[in-house]
């Protein structure tokens, strides 16, 4: 029988790593790079499931064995083109006959087959502990429009550690956010792509993050890694209104009038009935910058008053009139003095 390895072991092992579930639980959350490689279908894992409830766990075996058996040499064939060189990692949902099983068959076709103890409800134990892990942050915030995005990746690019949270989750982090982007991953999915980088993030070296609300669209940010956040000092870029509107505008610019428009209707109740009425008929002329104009100025209002509501004073850098890459430079050599503070951290 395959031999089982701890969670670390099995993250730092060789060769693919095969998700045995149904394709609908790999689809709700996996680890990431793992490859769907299902026993069963997701009408024929509920039906197993059925037969045990109502039958009992012996004839639920059967039945497994029933479906499984036709799929064996389609399994091996499928494996052979994933793992040529034979070397294998399985994982089901608690480590149990189905990874048991799938590797029972691929080590009788001449494969090294390791399997996860405790399987992927394992795996979810980690990615929690892997998020609680405490670091140092620096908060990256301004207006919407800023380019904080952009300076991320620059930051990234001059070595600086980076957790790009709106890239993870597929998402700008407004009404906008989808736009042109994506479908976004499950907020389970959303926390195993954090916590696989969050790993691998250093603790003595702080850590840029783009200042965010709890959800960035419908991925919610884990509360172990949210509290960080709260905690962290920040430093706020600055730009000019024309700069922000042009960004916009590039950025957004090559979505549909009517993806605009749903958009523009999702913030209704909070941009007021005339404002989103007159940001719908410029976007119908084709004015983009005119209808972002009017909504900037309920995004500008509602960053301001997040900042009052919490009563946080942050550190501002003019950045007006330069590149990503230059600001990114600025923010190296600047916060260290303009926010002296050491970056806090949760206690483990």
């Amino acid at each position: 029988m395959p031999s089982p390895l701890n969670i670390d072991d099995f993250l730092q092992g060789s060769g693919p790593i095969l998700d045995v579930r149904s394709p609908g639980e790999y689809e709700h959350g996996h680890i990431p790079g793992a490859v769907s490689f299902p026993l069963f279908t997701d009408e024929e894992r509920a039906n197993v499931g059925t037969h045990y409830k109502q039958v009992g766990r012996e004839a639920a075996v059967e039945l497994g064995f029933d479906i499984a058996g036709p799929k064996c040499g389609e399994f091996v064939r499928a494996a052979k083109a994933l793992a040529p060189d034979r070397h294998l990692r399985i994982h089901c949902w608690r480590g149990g006959m189905r990874s048991g099983g799938m590797g029972w068959i691929l080590e009788l076709a001449g494969f090294t087959v390791h399997t996860l103890a405790g399987g992927y409800k394992a795996y979810r134990h980690w990615v929690r502990d892997a998020l609680a892990s405490p670091k140092k942050i620096m908060i990256l915030g301004g207006m919407t429009g800023s380019g904080k995005t952009l300076i991320l990746q620059e930051l990234a690019a001059l070595g600086e550690p980076v957790l790009d949270l709106e890239a993870l989750a597929n998402h700008r982090g407004s009404s906008f956010g989808a736009l042109l982007l994506p479908p976004q991953p499950s907020t389970e999915h959303y926390e195993n792509l954090l916590a696989e980088q969050w790993a691998t993030l250093p603790s003595q070296r702080s850590i840029w993050l783009e200042a965010e609300s709890r959800r960035v669209g419908t991925c919610r940010i884990p509360n172990e890694l949210f509290a960080q956040m709260e905690a962290a000092p920040a430093v706020e870029v600055v730009r000019s209104l024309d700069e922000r509107l042009d960004l916009l505008v590039d950025i957004y610019g090559e979505a549909s009038t009517e993806e605009l428009i749903e958009a523009t209707e999702r913030i209704r109740k909070r941009l007021g009935g005339d404002r989103t009425q007159s940001a719908i008929q410029h976007i119908q002329a084709g004015n983009l910058r005119a209808a972002c104009t009017i909504i900037l100025d309920y995004y500008d209002r509602a960053y301001r008053y997040d900042l009052e509501r919490r009563h946080r004073i942050i550190p501002q850098l003019d950045i007006t009139g330069l590149s990503p890459a230059d600001s990114a430079r600025l923010l190296v050599a600047k916060t260290p003095q303009i926010c002296p503070q050491p970056a806090q951290t949760v206690p483990a």
